[in-house]
């Protein structure tokens, strides 16, 4: 079940349903962990909450898009560990 908090007011099941079937239509690719509904009268002001997204960071190093290197071979990994590493902190302290 889908935790509904209500401030301000009182809603029926009925609403509480009907606002977590309107999430699920309005956001179908998301997952909707909660919804914070304040009532103000007449109206009502919701607050959608959704599970994190997971994602794989992707990064160009020495000429290819990777996420990991857990399958490059030796001498791929070697070569990154050889390569010049670049840090801005240190470049900008050169700047001042």
């Amino acid at each position: 079940m889908i935790p509904v908090h209500v401030s301000g007011g009182e809603l029926s099941a009925e609403e509480k349903k009907a606002y977590i079937d309107r999430a699920r239509e309005k956001y179908p690719d998301k997952q909707l962990a909660g919804i914070d509904i304040t009532v103000d009268g007449d109206y009502v002001d919701l607050h959608y909450r959704f599970e994190p997204v997971p994602f794989e960071r992707i990064r160009r190093i020495t000429g290819y898009l990777v996420g990991t290197m857990d399958r490059w071979n030796n001498a791929k990994k070697a070569e990154e560990a050889d390569r010049v590493k670049h840090d801005t902190a240190s470049n900008m302290e050169h700047l001042s």
